[in-house]
């Protein structure tokens, strides 16, 4: 008999090879219905594995976020058995999971309309309804490999040579005519799947490559109710009126020009004053806590980035100028900045009482990313970010993490975007050695010693494994856009094994040298990011001290010009950004023009204004606050943009 700890604590005794499937069902068929996946000591698992020692397990429901990506794991495999039944010649590539759904990719002779979407959304609803039960099996390489050949799906041959290198066996899942190439996990059968709606379809290469065939990316989302389903979809429309990829353009922050080429925003003069305002903000605070500036190139030879490890862990992900076959001297545009500020540690020898050194440095970076995952301002090919590098001794690493730590908090306190994070602790695969660099106990001392950093600081994150950096592992602070897409904002990690390769070295107080650890580190990320999670937050009302106008006077006529710009000249004295809407068009149109530009103040000028020397006060929220003197406005607003408050 095996001992199995459940929810609470219990523990329950059951026989050898029982599966959590049919633990919830022992336990009521409410639970079994509803159960989507399971956790056995801490891993997620499929509901068919066998137990073979004692161990606790998790039931894990829609309402669980690895329940709800089985859920939607088990809905791509509905839509794929749906297009295969309506478009019997499409080729299966990908379906994943994915933070707010699913999709699947297909090769097929050409992208679906909105009419293909709806009749493979009906069909997929008659598959549900056959309440088909999911079958996995597992093959040899070889017989997986001849098993996909057979179906010809030239994309899951493709995948699955690839896994049979390792020699183990390769899973499959079955629902009734359909079989699919997959790891897992899945429901037990479709029932579950009630509520289902395909709500994009776009083009996406064959692993994110230009180069390979051009594929079409069905995106879906499913529940396990219609009301589930019809509150996500208003919240997906209420979405739309906060994405930044929309109202960035619409309030003139951004743009993008085909031509110029995709992932390369232009900042109009409103973002770029954002952003310029956000860095001030952030080297100030920087250079107050001991920071010291740098500036250095936007690329370089070949030969630093192999010191570094970057050209061999990091090649496909950079800008290559030159040909390593033909040219003497290859170059590529900088992907991160880490390797230059190392040669300001190496300027000069360094000791014990040098450290902590900490550089930081507003650095512009290029990464060839892949065109189906870029995506407004959230994901580029070019932007700017606010990078540091910290050398330190051992003794010193838990202090300075910590402050790193609370920089980035600061700053996202400031921003306001504090309470919208997460934190992921990310840990390399010991069985993926190709991606990372270093021994298994190099990799356990670093890896050990950021978790009890973690730990002893309170820190309650989440583990992702593989998700470490090639030379060290990461805490990300994790954030999602208006869609419940996440990515990373900010990052600090350690990293005890790039020193070395460099020669980076201090004369310890024992008169012996040693190799600094180093802490990589963003204070707020990258700006252009930053910038669009902002807009989403706000809807495009930025905190006034960020606001790109600040105040916009609205004459009534024009014998009001005068002490209009008499006005405008004062506020600028004190350092306001301030705008005149001079144009001949009535008052109430004026208004309403500013409200829709998210001015934080309007002032409406007219006779009475002019006569007591004082200006009428309208608030973008609050509304119309009265008449008061300049002066008193100056001091209100001089206030709050020193504190940042958010209003």
């Amino acid at each position: 008999m095996l001992n199995v700890e459940l929810k609470g604590g219990v523990v329950n005794q059951y026989e050898e090879n029982i599966t959590p499937a049919e633990i919830a069902k022992s336990i009521g068929m409410g639970l079994y219905k509803s159960v989507c996946a399971a956790k056995i000591d801490g891993e997620v698992c499929d509901l068919r594995t066998p137990l073979t020692k004692d161990c606790k397990v998790e039931l894990l429901t829609f309402d669980d976020k690895d329940g709800k990506h089985a859920f939607w794991h088990t809905a791509s495999h509905i839509l794929a058995q749906a297009v295969k039944h309506l478009y019997p010649n499409a080729k299966c590539a990908i379906g994943p999971a994915v933070d707010n759904g699913f999709y699947y990719d297909f090769d097929v002779e050409k992208p679906f309309t909105r009419e293909d979407l709806d009749k493979i959304t009906a069909e997929m609803k008659k598959i549900v309804k056959s309440k088909i039960a999911i079958e996995k099996f597992e093959l040899d390489p070889d017989e997986a490999v001849k098993l996909l050949e057979d179906m010809n799906e030239p994309y899951k041959v493709e995948l699955c040579k690839e896994h049979s290198d390792k020699g183990e066996k390769i899973s499959f899942y079955k629902q009734d005519d359909f079989t699919d190439l997959c790891a897992g996990p899945h429901l037990m059968d479709v029932s579950s799947v009630k509520a289902i709606a395909l709500t994009n379809c776009t083009g996406a290469y064959w692993r994110g490559d230009a180069k390979n065939a051009q594929l079409c990316r069905v995106y879906g989302v499913a529940f396990p109710k219609a009301s589930m389903l019809e509150a996500h979809l208003t919240m997906m429309e209420e979405a739309k009126k906060r994405d930044h990829n929309k109202l960035g353009r619409e309030l003139e922050l951004f743009t993008t020009v085909d031509y110029i080429g995709q992932g390369l925003p232009i900042m109009l003069p409103k973002g770029a004053r954002v952003i310029q305002l956000l860095q001030r903000f952030v080297e100030d605070e920087e250079q107050k806590r001991g920071w010291l500036l740098t500036k250095t190139p936007f690329m370089a030879k070949s030969d630093l980035y192999k010191i570094s490890g970057h050209w061999d862990h990091y090649k496909d992900g950079m800008f290559v100028l030159g040909d390593e076959e033909k040219d003497d001297e290859v170059y590529a545009l900088r992907p991160m900045t880490c390797p230059f500020q190392y040669q300001a540690y190496l300027n000069r020898q360094r000791s014990y009482r040098d450290l902590p050194l900490r550089y930081n440095e507003t650095s512009t970076l290029f990464r060839n990313e892949a065109s189906g995952e870029m995506h407004g301002l959230i994901r580029v090919r070019q932007f700017t970010i606010s990078e540091g590098h910290l050398m330190c001794t051992p003794e010193q690493l838990e202090g300075e993490f910590k402050n790193c730590l609370e920089l980035a908090i600061f700053m996202l306190k400031t921003v306001g975007l504090y309470e919208d994070v997460s934190y992921r602790f990310s840990q390399w695969d010991p069985n993926d050695r190709e991606k990372f660099i270093g021994t298994e106990e190099e990799w356990n001392t670093v890896q050990d010693m950021m978790g009890r950093i973690l730990d002893h600081l309170e820190i309650p994150y989440e583990i992702g494994v593989g998700e470490a950096a090639f030379y060290g592992p990461k805490l990300d602070i994790q954030i999602k856009n208006v869609y419940g897409k996440e990515d990373t904002l900010i990052t600090i990690q350690i990293d005890g094994l790039i020193a070395e390769k460099f020669g980076m070295e201090y004369v310890d107080k024992d008169g012996k040298k040693k190799n600094p650890y180093i802490i990589h580190r963003t204070s707020i990320g990258c700006y252009e990011r930053t910038l669009a999670l902002l807009i989403e937050k706000y809807a495009g009302a930025f905190p006034m001290w960020l606001a790109p106008t600040q105040v916009k006077i609205l004459p009534i006529a024009d014998r009001h010009f005068d002490y209009a710009y008499g006005v405008k000249a004062e506020l600028e004295k004190h350092g306001m950004r301030v705008e005149i809407d001079d144009r001949s068009e009535k008052i109430g149109y004026k208004i309403r023009e500013a409200q829709l530009e998210k001015v934080p103040y309007m002032f409406v000028v007219g006779d009475k204004d002019i006569e007591n020397n004082a200006v009428s006060v309208r608030h973008r929220k609050e509304g119309d606050l009265g008449s008061m003197p300049l002066a008193d406005f100056i001091v209100k607003a001089e206030a709050e943009i020193e504190s940042k408050e958010i209003k």
